[in-house]
């Protein structure tokens, strides 16, 4: 689909489902600004679960209901719901957006110190298991030694 009709169906899920939650922001090819969009990606967290899932249930059919993900057709547009806490969000949101080429050049990079960042968005961890950056995109970057990059400009 087009970024522009990405953006409506994102705003519209968001719309709904952010009475209920602390934080939800789009994420992947729609945060990306890519002119063709697959589906939409939204992280969030949480602030009344009860009440969230059933406005995830009125969204329309699911089509995968995890703990930490879930994926519904909306109006048949595929919707992945990535859940999030306070402190997985930066780095949650970072993988989520991508691109996979980015993802990839940051783990690997991550690698070669020795060190993980785990997709999971529990953060960066140096080669003992210590938390080194994740409580922002920006700090991942910073303790990779690579210049931030805006979402649009992760392709």
């Amino acid at each position: 689909m087009q970024l522009e009709r990405a953006q409506v169906v994102a705003k519209e899920v968001i719309e709904r489902l952010s009475p209920y939650c602390k934080r939800i922001e789009v994420a992947g090819s729609t945060r990306r600004q890519k002119p063709n969009v697959r589906d939409i990606d939204l992280v969030l967290i949480p602030s009344d679960p009860w009440n969230l899932t059933h406005e995830i249930m009125g969204l329309g059919q699911s089509i995968v209901y995890g703990e930490k993900l879930k994926r519904i057709n909306y109006n048949g547009t595929q919707v992945d719901l990535y859940y999030a806490s306070e402190k997985t969000w930066a780095t949650l949101l970072l993988i989520r957006t991508g691109s996979v080429e980015n993802n990839i050049r940051l783990c690997s990079k991550a690698k070669r110190e020795g060190w993980h960042l785990a997709a999971s968005g529990a953060g960066l961890f140096d080669c003992i298991g210590q938390r080194v950056a994740g409580d922002t995109e920006e700090s991942i970057y910073k303790a990779l030694g690579l210049p931030y990059q805006r979402p649009e400009e992760r392709r």
